[in-house]
């Protein structure tokens, strides 16, 4: 490894410092959208919380815009708003009279646990869809997996969900119902917010049973899409490498298929492969409103519609917060596995 000029630190680092202090900034602008975009939702959010029987009453109007800051000007609210994001505190909840961090801090990882095992579902199946449907071009499988993954892009995720749920649990049940556990079952001890994580740590396996169960149903469903998408994008980055002219030196080298596999096309092919998987994370994370909603799973989806629906504006700019993080956060994670991959952008 070659140090950058003059000492300093390598290209690779200098990329990542530059951003992260670009996701910095970022994360700044991210609040001022949310921020914006929330308050010019059309609707009273008084007459949402208050009713309006209360709306009648002048008094019981202004005491409630007092309390809640919504007396003062846009961009004084703005700097109250982004004062106290920078000390931790998102407001409190206009419904559940909490801290929407507190809120926040329980829908994340129901939400993180169902998008997370999703894509895992969807790397290994897509990707290994793909690299058999490159190495076999043009032949029933390959065109067996191109339709297959065609399909999983083209069905709407909210119908799959339905369709899956009233077949498997209230045709056949064969599948958990709704939620998390089953009832009657108390949550594990929480340490990390995953049930799943949480029971094992626990050593409660009637919980991680019924955990694993109530999660591979809607965590499926949701992988759907993902893996039609990844198979489809791996087919094409894995073709294209084995046109390389190095693949074909490999070969005529005598390296065994294996080898030329893993060590020349897979990790080539892997670069574009994370930029896709690391959109689609975010995507899931963001994206499971009507999944959670179909199977009362109490993600971040179900409260984000909770707080629109009924204009609580400090739980929507939380909830749109936590998302642009989590954006920043994956783009990052991609930058980091480009270097770590690929020793070409470590120079560059």
């Amino acid at each position: 490894r070659r140090p950058g000029r003059g000492g300093g630190p390598n290209p690779l680092v200098r990329f990542l410092i530059r951003r992260v202090l670009t996701a910095l900034l970022l994360a700044v602008g991210i609040t001022l959208v949310t921020f914006v975009l929330t308050n010019l939702v059309p609707g009273d959010p008084v007459a949402a919380n208050l009713g309006q029987r209360a709306l009648g009453d002048p008094a019981i109007v202004a005491q409630w815009r007092a309390e809640h800051g919504l007396d003062k000007p846009l961009p004084q609210q703005y700097l109250l708003h982004l004062q106290g994001v920078l000390q931790g505190d998102l407001g409190t909840s206009q419904q559940s009279h909490r801290p929407v961090l507190d809120d926040l801090a329980e829908a994340v990882p129901a939400t993180l646990e169902l998008a997370g095992t999703a894509i895992l579902i969807s790397l290994v199946a897509g990707v290994a869809f793909g690299v058999i449907a490159a190495l076999r071009r043009d032949r029933l499988s390959d065109h067996v997996l191109r339709v297959l993954s065609l399909v999983g892009i083209s069905v709407p995720t909210f119908w799959l969900a339905l369709t899956t749920f009233y077949i498997f649990f209230y045709r056949l049940q064969i599948t958990p119902g709704s939620g998390r556990i089953d009832p009657g079952m108390s949550a594990p001890p929480h340490v990390t917010g995953l049930y799943t994580v949480d029971a094992a740590l626990a050593g409660q396996w009637d919980v991680f049973s019924s955990a694993i169960g109530h999660l591979a149903t809607p965590a499926l469903v949701l992988a759907l899409y993902t893996i039609g998408l990844l198979t489809r994008f791996t087919r094409s980055a894995v073709l294209e490498v084995l046109g390389q002219d190095y693949v074909r030196a490999a070969r005529a080298k005598g390296l065994p298929g294996r080898v030329i596999m893993f060590r020349y096309v897979l990790r080539s092919a892997l670069v574009p492969i994370i930029t896709v998987a690391g959109l689609a994370f975010g995507s899931l994370l963001s994206g499971t409103v009507l999944v959670e909603a179909i199977f009362a799973w109490p993600g971040v989806g179900q409260y984000a519609f909770k707080s629109a629906t009924t204009l609580d504006l400090p739980a929507v700019m939380g909830v749109g917060l936590v998302i642009g993080a989590v954006y920043l956060v994956i783009n990052l994670i991609v930058d980091v596995l480009y270097g770590v991959i690929d020793p070409r952008v470590r120079l560059t």
